[in-house]
């Protein structure tokens, strides 16, 4: 009879759940939008950065490189300015997000081995993208220079004291930021998703009045929120494979570690994010104060995860919030698995975390639970 009645309450849930167009289109669309969303439009790779040139100089060497920044990929000329009051109407409406002023006198400085400016102009407004387009600058006039230097000296630099550095990055070798986010979409999806489902679940009983029923029925607390949680926990693994597979064979990142290793975080983290619905569902009296409530935790859960903003440089106390946050961890477990291709040998502190943290939330969660109508 236990079997029977946790049964009937699990296909209940489901046939509540996907009854409501809204709810299947957060289900089934929501991870698809959001896997997309992140993969092609959120993206902190720079490059065909829009720029002017202002060439003062027009000699062989000014036009050479002008031509360096037109061919390295990282830049599209878009403009070439005359005079000097274009520069700030360039910058001021937009049109472009740097300007590369050659002076006058630069050939000759280079000719005469003296310093030759060039003065690169940068839109700060997005300060990130303001200092990878300073660096890609520097990168290339710095190139420039080593090359006249060499021609200068007949080669001879290129056997004196040259210093040949090559950089190789691990785990992201291209440093895309797409192999970055997309394997996060997963910890976002599953925690909103979940948070919705559960946090919905009680109070909707409550609101259109057959709590009533419930309690008179010979079901028991334990089995009635096992009857509201199984739907949510299998959404949740099912939204984490369906992203998962989004993210290997649409956009080729690939899975370096054990996919064991992902469920068992998973089945954690539900724990948590399931737990926290619960709370939620509980303490509100509608439905609509259940959403709310979701969103007012889920959209600081997100920022002080770690998923677009780097932890190390938040302040230390909100770093020290962020030890509470399952996000956190899951996070940090999926892109160990997908991009460095670790383990539980070095993710095991986050996966203990992610346990700790779904038992104390559980607990608090079948605490707070009444079978009541109040």
């Amino acid at each position: 009879m236990v079997f029977e009645r946790l049964r009937q309450m699990i296909k209940k849930e489901f046939i509540q759940v996907f009854r409501n167009p809204k709810m299947k289109a957060i289900i089934l669309v929501m991870p698809l939008i959001q896997s997309m969303v992140f993969g092609y439009a959120v993206t902190t790779d720079v490059k065909e950065v829009d720029i002017a040139i202002y060439d003062q100089a027009e000699t062989p060497e000014s036009r050479d490189l002008v031509d360096r920044f037109i061919h390295s990929g990282y830049f599209s000329v878009k403009e070439i300015i005359k005079n000097e009051r274009e520069i700030n109407e360039l910058i001021d409406n937009g049109k472009v997000a740097t300007v590369v002023r050659i002076p006058p006198d630069f050939s000759g400085a280079v000719k005469s081995d003296a310093i030759a400016p060039v003065q690169i102009i940068v839109d700060g407004t997005d300060s990130n993208t303001a200092s990878v387009v300073l660096n890609y600058a520097s990168s290339i006039i710095k190139n420039n220079a080593i090359e006249l230097l060499q021609k200068q000296t007949g080669g001879i630099g290129k056997k004196t004291g040259e210093v040949n550095l090559q950089t190789r990055a691990w785990f992201n070798e291209n440093l895309v930021s797409r192999d970055f986010y997309v394997p996060g979409v997963i910890a976002i999806i599953v925690m909103l998703v979940t948070l919705l489902l559960t946090s919905m679940s009680v109070v909707r009983e409550k609101e259109i009045g057959t709590m009533e029923q419930i309690v008179v029925t010979p079901i028991t607390s334990a089995e009635f929120i096992l009857g509201k949680t199984m739907p949510s926990i299998f959404i949740g693994f099912l939204n984490m494979i369906f992203v998962a597979l989004i993210s290997v064979f649409w956009f080729d990142i690939p899975v370096r570690g054990n996919i064991f290793t992902l469920f068992v975080a998973n089945a954690f983290f539900l724990m948590t994010t399931i737990g926290i619905g619960l709370v939620i569902s509980t303490i509100s009296d509608t439905q609509q104060q259940a959403m709310m409530s979701t969103f007012f935790f889920y959209f600081p859960a997100v920022l002080l995860s770690g998923f677009m903003f780097p932890i190390a440089n938040m302040p230390d106390i909100v770093q020290f919030l962020t030890y509470f946050n399952p996000l956190r961890y899951f996070l940090v477990i999926i892109r160990g698995i997908f991009l460095k291709g670790v383990g539980v040998v070095i993710l095991w502190p986050q996966i203990l975390a992610l346990f700790i943290l779904g038992n104390l939330v559980l607990a608090l969660a079948v605490k707070r639970f009444r079978k009541t109508i109040a």
